[in-house]
């Protein structure tokens, strides 16, 4: 049997219980997990907002983590860039993604090189979007229009 090499991706800004709980359980699932901490850059040009916390700050938050083997920085928009220069073949979403056209975009890449995708509960009750939305409030700034909702 091959070594299961998974790989989870996020902002994971804002760092809250809904990251823990999928970096765990995507080790579970695993040998040996990646995490790729997706830089300010992408964020910006995929969420519509730059991170609270820097990447650098973000990425060792993220490799402090007894169950994450490696943390990358995800800097290229493309998930099968990152495979290749990876090597994984387990790729870990929230089940936020599971059946929308990104999702199955998302399938079919990754069925074409060998790559299972397994889809996590995503933890409905805490996200980084409503962290960011209170902290706004408190510093009495109005919430930031987004292009997307996470």
């Amino acid at each position: 049997m091959s070594k299961r090499i998974g790989y989870a991706a996020g902002a994971f800004d804002l760092f809250h219980i809904g990251h823990l709980n999928i970096l765990r359980h995507a080790k579970s699932q695993c040998d040996h997990l990646i995490a790729g901490v997706v830089s300010d850059e992408l964020c910006i040009a995929r969420k519509g907002v730059k991170p609270f916390i820097p990447l650098v700050e973000r990425l060792e938050i993220v490799r402090s983590l007894e169950f994450v083997d490696q943390a990358v920085a995800e800097v290229h928009p493309d998930k099968l860039h990152m495979w290749k220069e990876l090597g994984f073949n387990v790729f870990f979403k929230g089940d936020d993604w599971r059946g929308t056209p990104q999702g199955t975009a998302l399938e079919e890449m990754f069925a074409g090189v060998g790559v299972e995708v397994v889809y996590f509960p995503y933890t409905v009750h805490t996200s980084s979007t409503s962290l960011r939305k209170a902290l706004e409030i408190l510093n009495g700034s109005q919430p930031r229009l987004r292009t997307n909702s996470r």
